[in-house]
């Protein structure tokens, strides 16, 4: 039995694809992050 080893994902491509800058390159990336500020960060509470 071989150990699985988990993909090592890059984190420049990562950051890259989809990054801060990478959606504001975009009108629809832009959108996205208007519409998750209008959200806002909610707050983690069980």
């Amino acid at each position: 039995m071989a150990i699985h080893y988990p993909r090592r994902v890059s984190k420049i491509k990562r950051a890259r694809k989809f990054g801060f800058r990478a959606r504001m390159k975009s009108k629809k990336g832009r959108q996205m992050l208007n519409r998750r500020r209008r959200i806002g960060r909610t707050l983690n509470v069980r």
